[in-house]
């Protein structure tokens, strides 16, 4: 049982990290009109509604610390925005099921704006900057757009890596049974 929870722990840490690297490294290339989609976002919004609000809070803050690393003025900006964004995925994994893939792409898309927004008013109408419908026009919306198309495509590979990662966790329990 504990070789299958490390197990887990080590691809979650795993997933992040890749995650992470493609989206500071390997996204910028791909990047359309200065718009480039949020993987940290995905995974997190797909931990918290597979696995739950604590895995959702974990990656998400792992995730935000990360970002805040690289991206933050201050440390604790993006965790907190990833910590709550996990959790409140989490929150749906009660009516989330396998086979549906719509209620994971409207949860990211709404992550996704709802960030967007939480961003544009913590950071830009703070400094007086009030050009909103610019900023939802040409960063917050085709953010989002994009972020589902590469749902599209992450989605299905982060469900198959649960799925593997469950039916291992069910074999390791039913020796003990």
């Amino acid at each position: 049982m504990k070789s299958a929870r490390f197990r887990r722990g080590a691809v979650t840490v795993a997933i992040v990290l890749a995650a992470y690297l493609l989206q500071t490294a390997v996204f910028p290339a791909f990047e359309i009109a200065g718009v480039k989609p949020n993987l940290m976002l995905i995974v997190t919004a797909s931990f918290g509604f597979m696995r739950g609000p604590r895995a959702g809070m974990f990656v998400g803050l792992a995730s935000g610390l990360l970002m805040d690393t690289q991206f933050g003025e201050m440390i604790g900006f993006y965790a907190l925005i990833y910590l709550v964004t996990g959790y409140v995925n989490g929150l749906f994994e009660q009516i989330y099921f396998d086979e549906d893939i719509k209620l994971p792409l409207f949860l990211i898309a709404g992550s996704d704006l709802v960030y967007g927004l939480v961003v544009y008013f913590l950071t830009f109408l703070l400094r007086s900057d009030f050009h909103f419908l610019y900023y939802l026009n040409r960063i917050i919306v085709p953010e989002t757009i994009y972020t589902i198309v590469v749902t599209l495509v992450v989605y299905p590979l982060l469900l198959y890596i649960n799925h593997r990662l469950e039916a291992e966790e069910k074999r390791s329990a039913s020796k003990f049974v």
